[in-house]
């Protein structure tokens, strides 16, 4: 009886969206210990393109984090009665701090390299319509690379794999890659017009959103590409 009790209790829709707030708490205050070294180095940063180098270099931290962000929300029930994000967070940083690194670290630099070329147009000898392809290179490097990051950070793949399957879902899912470009996009409008605390204080929304919104992807690989359950 009490067993039923419990489970009854931890199942209902007030409890669920609880423990969703409470996970969410958690996961971001453990994301902004995790990224504080480059955050804080990234608040005294002075608001200038000559900065986007040491903006990238002040971003590696995150990566990890974030990566541990999407594993604690995947894995982590909706249940008041069993509720361990801080474990999940925790794991979520050691198996995937290796992997989350080798995609996200190449992933910003070749972002900053864009974007320095962007700001830089005539200075590197570039035609104004060149902004158009440029964007739309930083685009698809930006989707592919967050695709490979939330695959990294729930399945254990090699690295080419992991790229392989970041590139393929582009295409095979279509509307991931379009709501990855979209929370991306308003991730950028949202630190113009106010400041990256901003963002960095929404970083657990943005990873469940990740991670809701990869759900065709991750599901399509678990069914597709792994022999048993890629949790």
């Amino acid at each position: 009886m009490s067993t039923a009790t419990r489970r009854e209790f931890g199942a209902g829709p007030l409890s669920r969206v609880a423990a969703l707030v409470y996970t969410l708490l958690v996961v971001e205050v453990l994301l902004l210990i995790c990224a504080a070294p480059g955050l804080v180095a990234l608040f005294a940063l002075e608001r200038h393109v000559s900065n986007l180098p040491l903006v990238a270099v002040c971003a590696v931290p995150l990566g990890p984090a974030l990566s541990a962000a999407l594993y604690a929300l995947h894995h982590q029930r909706l249940d008041l009665t069993d509720l361990h994000p801080a474990r999940l967070f925790r794991r979520g940083y050691r198996v995937n701090l290796v992997g989350s690194l080798l995609v996200w670290v190449p992933m910003l630099m070749w972002l900053a390299l864009l974007a320095i070329n962007l700001v830089n147009l005539t200075a590197v000898g570039l035609p104004r319509w060149w902004v158009v392809p440029l964007l739309l290179v930083a685009a698809g490097v930006a989707v592919v690379g967050v695709n490979a990051l939330v695959i990294t950070s729930l399945f254990a793949f090699r690295l080419r794999d992991v790229l392989r399957l970041a590139g393929y879902f582009v295409l095979r899912t279509p509307a991931v890659a379009v709501g990855t470009a979209l929370l991306l996009v308003a991730a950028v409008v949202l630190t113009l017009v106010t400041s990256e605390a901003a963002l960095a204080a929404l970083g657990s929304v943005l990873a469940l959103a990740l991670v809701r919104g990869g759900e065709p992807m991750t599901t399509a690989i678990r069914q597709e590409f792994t022999r048993a359950d890629g949790d």
